[in-house]
């Protein structure tokens, strides 16, 4: 990110300013906030709350055992389905999850904080240096999980669990995958990302090696070679096209590798950020850049959406956020040229767009959008690094309810795979159940 313009630059705000917008967006429950808040489970018998979760946690149970003072329980009672249950407790669309069908929400408009008593149990667990699982003996043999985020280490975890040595390949440099690189810093502050790295990895038989891609310095073959079985949480690498004139320009940057950079600034003051920033999206993604570019001191901020409110990938609550935070949000537009000045984007020309029978067509009005910044948040794609070697479906892999691929002894998870959710918490869920099905095969 060399070679900015004169309006794009760091040190727009204060120490102060940086410190306060970049603070927890939902400060963490006390202990009698917690009881208060628990006391207003129902404990429903047929808990609808539990059905919704991804990760089938057991809600209810986990609510009532902080209730009756025991949160280190109601952490064992979420750890048992979902090991990273401190990271899906901030950053979990719980409002259209758990709490959108919490009986409490139906009836008064006002939910039990399930995200937020999950977070408070999971908290004081990690606290413990004694870790809530114990390994079982060891199986002698090996897994190969390939991708350090929330798949892969949900499935590492359980796989040493059983008894099983893990190594874990990682491309980058640290371990964390989409929690470490892709989460907005308000959701995750504190290094918490890698605090629960640390917590998954203190169960021991688990072994991270760093900087191997697959299919660069890391073969499938040579994989299903050296190991029992092999697990695929690769995520999605690509970025999907914008598709308007000149989309190729300098000047317009894809909005995750943007959100990395953040997360990984160790100040924020140097981060570089433009006065007048456009964003192209309707998902967390969008939301996310939109917010952070905001809170670092940009002026105005800005995004486009193809389609209607309704139709955003984004909750109904990301989206007041981000207006709460001083971002403008213009539906039913889409980007037709991007304005160049010496090689460089300086805005958009848009169309303003209509739904005709499912098609959006352009009404033939269209407006410019000027810009120091213009971020693509459009989408990820699976970019198949593997030849061919695996089936796909929908251009991600093609994997059974258990994460079993087209090859035998070769399982995958997350966003990587067809029918994909793009949420954490069900990457995780996904690893845990290819894990399970990892073990049986082994012990077959």
């Amino acid at each position: 990110m060399a070679d900015r313009k004169p309006d794009i630059s760091g040190k727009r705000l204060t120490k102060a300013e940086y410190a306060v917008n970049f603070t927890d967006l939902h400060p963490p429950l006390d202990d009698h906030e917690a009881l208060v808040e628990s006391d207003r489970c129902y404990f429903c018998h047929d808990a609808p709350c539990m059905t919704a979760c991804p990760t089938s946690i057991d809600i209810p149970m986990f609510i009532r055992q902080i209730q009756t003072g025991h949160p280190k329980s109601a952490a064992k009672t979420i750890f048992d389905q979902n090991i990273l249950g401190g990271m899906c407790a901030r950053v979990c669309p719980t409002e259209t999850l758990c709490e959108e069908v919490c009986v409490r929400q139906v009836a008064e408009g006002k939910p039990v904080k399930i995200g937020m008593l999950q977070r408070y149990a999971t908290d004081r667990a990690m606290m413990d240096d004694k870790h809530p699982y114990t390994r079982a003996k060891a199986t002698g043999k090996s897994v190969a999980v390939v991708g350090s985020g929330p798949a892969g280490l949900a499935c590492a975890h359980r796989l040493a669990m059983h008894g099983h040595h893990v190594t874990v390949f990682e491309a980058r440099k640290k371990t964390g995958g989409l929690n470490e690189f892709g989460i907005a810093s308000y959701k995750a502050v504190d290094g918490f990302a890698q605090k629960e790295v640390e917590f998954v990895l203190s169960i021991g038989g688990i072994a991270i090696e760093h900087g191997k891609a697959l299919g660069k310095k890391l073969k499938l073959a040579e994989l299903q070679k050296n190991f029992d079985a092999v697990f695929l949480g690769l995520g999605l690498q690509g970025v999907n096209a914008l598709g308007a004139k000149d989309d190729d320009t300098a000047g317009i940057e894809d909005a995750v590798d943007y959100i990395a950079e953040l997360r990984q600034a160790k100040d924020l003051s140097k981060l570089p950020v433009g006065r007048r920033i456009v964003v192209i999206g309707g998902g967390m993604t969008a939301i996310d850049v939109a917010v952070q570019s905001k809170l670092l001191g940009a002026e105005d901020v800005t995004i486009l959406y193809r389609r209607g409110a309704a139709q955003m990938k984004a909750s109904p609550y990301e989206q007041d956020l981000a207006q709460t935070k001083g971002v403008k949000i213009k539906h039913w537009v889409a980007p037709k040229k991007v304005l160049v000045k010496n090689g460089t984007a300086v805005g958009l020309r848009c169309d303003y767009v209509m739904d005709v029978k499912g098609k959006l067509v352009a009404t033939g009005e269209t407006f410019d959008i000027a810009a120091d910044m213009i971020f693509k948040a459009i989408g990820q794609t699976y970019v198949d690094v593997l030849g061919g070697a695996l089936a796909l479906e929908g251009g991600r892999i093609k994997a059974d309810a258990e994460g079993r691929t087209s090859v035998a002894g070769i399982w995958a998870g997350g966003d990587c795979v067809a029918g994909g959710k793009d949420l954490t918490v069900a990457a995780v869920d996904d690893g845990r159940r290819a894990a399970e099905s990892i073990n049986a095969f082994l012990r077959a």
